[in-house]
């Protein structure tokens, strides 16, 4: 099979894939189910978690909308690199302000904005991180959804409500969303799971734009 990243790049820009939502709404757990399941149809991926990345790249900023936002722009700079070599970044990251997520979206030849939807509430009850409790308490400060606002999304490619639906439910939402990205940019250039050139209309070969790898005839 060819490598995912080639495929990608072979049918057009490579997405970023950005999960956003409150701490505990369940952008975690869907980007790993997503990560998987491309990288299982043979797609060269990279998943970039907003905490991890700030322990790398952004352990001297502050928790202000400037620190937020220069880490937020520190993650789509490397999502970015990523990208132009044909490599999918999914990337969980709060990411509270609509700005610098629509700069983001304006640089990005394939942005899919997907928004993991909780109602503070129900992510206080979750408090995966115990978080929630410590800035009710005053040991956080500037804690999103507490002290600190959220802007959610006005018009997302993707909007998974984790109180109703499934985390692996929510998954396949956002990778039908990214294979139809990679399917449009493969009519026009190459068949994205195989790389091979698309067919023309009629043709022998049967390109079933799915995940799986595309169904060729025998030699």
């Amino acid at each position: 099979m060819v490598r995912g990243s080639e495929s990608a790049a072979a049918a057009g820009p490579a997405p970023l894939i950005w999960l956003t939502g409150l701490s505990s709404a369940g952008k975690t757990t869907i980007a790993r189910i997503v990560s998987g399941m491309l990288r299982g149809g043979g797609f060269d991926v990279q998943w970039l978690d907003g905490d991890m990345m700030r322990e790398r790249l952004g352990r001297e900023l502050g928790f202000d909308k400037t620190g937020r936002d220069e880490n937020v722009g520190r993650i789509a700079y490397v999502a970015a690199l990523l990208n132009r070599h044909g490599v999918i970044v999914v990337v969980s990251a709060i990411a509270p302000y609509r700005e610098i997520r629509d700069e983001i979206r304006g640089s990005s030849p394939a942005f899919i904005e997907v928004y993991v939807k909780a109602s503070l509430a129900t992510c206080e009850r979750r408090d995966v991180k115990g978080l929630y409790r410590r800035a009710r308490a005053g040991a956080i400060r500037q804690f999103t959804g507490v002290d600190d606002p959220y802007e959610p999304p006005l018009a997302p490619e993707v909007e998974c409500d984790t109180e109703r639906d499934t985390a692996s439910a929510c998954a396949q939402k956002v990778v039908d969303t990214v294979m139809e990205m990679v399917s449009r940019g493969r009519a026009s250039r190459a068949c994205a799971p195989c790389g091979s050139a698309a067919p023309p209309a009629g043709g022998p070969e049967m390109h079933d734009g799915s995940i799986e790898a595309c169904r060729r005839p025998s030699a």
